[in-house]
């Protein structure tokens, strides 16, 4: 099956932005009848075309929908998600930052920090966070799929204080409570006097592929704080996902 029918195909199904049949894609692109039937199988069966209503009616599948949306750079993730970051770092008075998932593991990749110039904050810094302390990644590892899950549950689990959790299973029902609750926290797990609280960032049809979060010191960070602020990000998370979603469909 040749490559450039595949993406005629795909290219098709995009543009339409509504559900193609065999039939529409025949007229649409000419190609012949019983080779768009094949192809419109074949893509679907890798996960690159979907039937959402079981009518042989075809939509853009939730796998090439992940491609698309993990290939997205940083910079353009965090062009389209900044005001509403920075908004919400107003609203918080700390710092709010957008992490993603990598292969097989997680980064923060934008920071907005209060504008006020009296307001104390803490800057998580960029970059790399392990699987099993921080709530940027916990918050994205908790809805991953089992397999996922396992890798991380089996793996090297580095104590960076007296409070990293390294038991498996502990991590596996704190995983458990964050699906239930719906935001992860981390209370001094990556360094003394510091905590965070992230929601997962859910894509429709690519799962959570990024989280939000905000930090600051434990002080602050109180376990009614960090309720409240886990309900706020789950909120926000809502409007970063459809923004993201938006952004990824156009």
């Amino acid at each position: 099956m040749k490559l450039d029918r595949l993406l005629t195909v795909l290219e098709t199904i995009a543009i339409a932005g509504r559900p193609i049949t065999a039939n529409e894609l025949h007229q649409i692109s000419e190609l012949p009848l019983p080779t768009c039937y094949r192809m419109l199988q074949t893509l679907k069966e890798q996960q690159l075309l979907d039937d959402p209503q079981s009518d042989n009616r075809y939509v853009i599948g939730e796998r090439l929908i992940r491609i698309t949306l993990l290939a997205r750079t940083d910079n353009d993730v965090s062009t389209i998600t900044s005001p509403a970051l920075k908004k919400a770092a107003e609203e918080f008075g700390e710092a709010v930052f957008l992490s993603r998932f990598r292969s097989q593991g997680v980064s923060i990749i934008h920071v907005e920090t209060p504008a006020d110039p009296t307001i104390s904050y803490i800057h998580p810094g960029l970059g790399y966070r392990p699987m099993h302390a921080c709530s940027c990644s916990k918050a994205i590892a908790a809805f991953a799929d089992n397999n996922f899950k396992e890798f991380i549950l089996n793996g090297p689990m580095k104590a960076y204080t007296n409070q990293t959790c390294t038991d498996r299973s502990e991590l596996d029902k704190e995983f458990l409570q964050i699906q239930k609750t719906g935001f992860a926290d981390c209370v001094e797990e990556i360094e003394v006097g510091v905590s965070s609280v992230a929601a997962p960032v859910h894509i429709r049809d690519a799962g959570a592929v990024f989280s939000v979060g905000a930090i600051g010191p434990i002080r602050r960070f109180t376990e009614i704080h960090r309720k409240s602020l886990g309900k706020k990000l789950i909120e926000l998370a809502d409007e970063l996902s459809a923004a993201i979603h938006r952004s990824n469909s156009r």
